[in-house]
């Protein structure tokens, strides 16, 4: 069965392009809220559950251990786009630990972010590995290691003690098993499991309520989300989708890009949790979708409804900046008649 069309471009009058797609929304009980499409089929989160990956460092007392700052917690949940202030930020995390640029293992690739590449480059500097959009994650992970008396080397590695810790931190959010024969390795080199969109949904129902988790799950992800809700520029970048909903909602909402076309989410004072595919894996397609479900479900000021319609539907202009058309969500997104 081919999933529906969730997502539409259009030029003119007419529409140019279609994306399919599929979405699940739950509370924090397990029960459906809203299902589209094939919701069963397995996808690799990956880096939209940075922020439940992050949980074990919060949630040991590690983060207090090296008195890690709100900033920087909020950058462990990141894909940044690699600006001075993200490099600055995750040095500061490695520090404090005790380490620097060097044990990262996520790889070096150029900044994500436009105007920083640009930057780099005019300096004529090199990236680092500072630079990668996983960084925060990953020097999350360091701390990670050494808060528990671990080496750190290795760290990214799935029978590493920070990898065991971060798929039963997942496996306990989402109720689902991360089972080695449904998992794949990610772009910066740690383990990346493979589950259904409402399981994932479920465990972004639970971050968002807290409830349901064990131990001081609770209030690790209350610590999680309000870091994140103050420094959203953290978790993402200049410009970019997840800074501005975040600055937009505060703690109202909390939304994290992975890869391919998947989106996560946490609408708290709903209880519920979204995960969604964009079936050809298309950025744009993923955000006009979530956007669209922050319209259908949340109560908005007048203020806050522009902002997200203006993510639910970016108007298109070409280089001599004219209007050509826009992106759209869906009536099936929208629950618009």
């Amino acid at each position: 069965m081919d999933n529906p069309f969730l997502v539409e471009v259009t030029r003119g009058h007419l529409v140019e392009s279609r994306h399919r797609g599929s979405v699940s929304v739950v509370d924090a009980e397990g029960a459906t809220v809203l299902s589209i499409g094939d919701v069963d089929r397995r996808v690799f989160p990956r880096s939209a559950v940075k922020a439940l990956q992050a949980m074990p460092l919060v949630e040991s007392g590690i983060a207090d251990k090296y008195g890690l700052s709100d900033e920087e917690i909020a950058l462990a949940c990141a894909s940044h786009s690699g600006e001075p202030d993200h490099v600055r930020v995750a040095a500061s995390m490695l520090a404090k630990a005790g380490q620097d640029a060097g044990c990262l293992e996520c790889g070096t690739h150029w900044p994500m972010g436009e105007a920083a590449n640009r930057a780099l480059a005019a300096s004529g500097a090199s990236p680092s590995a500072l630079h990668n959009n996983c960084s925060g994650k990953h020097a999350g992970f360091i701390c990670l290691a050494c808060g528990q008396g671990e080496n750190p080397t290795g760290y990214v590695l799935a029978d590493h003690p920070v990898q065991r810790s971060v798929r039963e931190a997942l496996e306990d959010i989402t109720g689902a098993c991360h089972s080695v024969e449904k998992s794949g390795i990610d772009g910066c080199s740690i383990p990346t499991y493979a589950i259904r969109l409402p399981s994932l949904a479920f465990g972004f129902a639970r971050f968002g309520t807290g409830i349901g988790l064990p131990g001081d799950g609770k209030a690790a992800a209350a610590r999680i989300r309000k870091a994140v809700a103050r420094h959203p520029f953290m978790v993402a970048g200049t410009g970019r989708f997840d800074t501005k909903l975040m600055e937009c909602l505060g703690e109202r909402a909390f939304v994290k890009v992975g890869a391919e076309g998947v989106y996560c989410a946490s609408f708290p004072e709903l209880g519920y949790g979204i995960a969604l595919k964009a079936d050809d894996g298309n950025a744009r397609a993923a955000e006009a979708m979530m956007a669209g479900l922050a319209l259908r479900f949340l109560p908005l000021s007048d203020n806050e409804r522009k902002v997200v319609e203006g993510l639910a539907q970016p108007v298109l202009k070409n280089w001599n900046g004219i209007e050509l058309g826009q992106i759209r969500p869906t009536s099936e997104i929208t629950g618009a008649a």
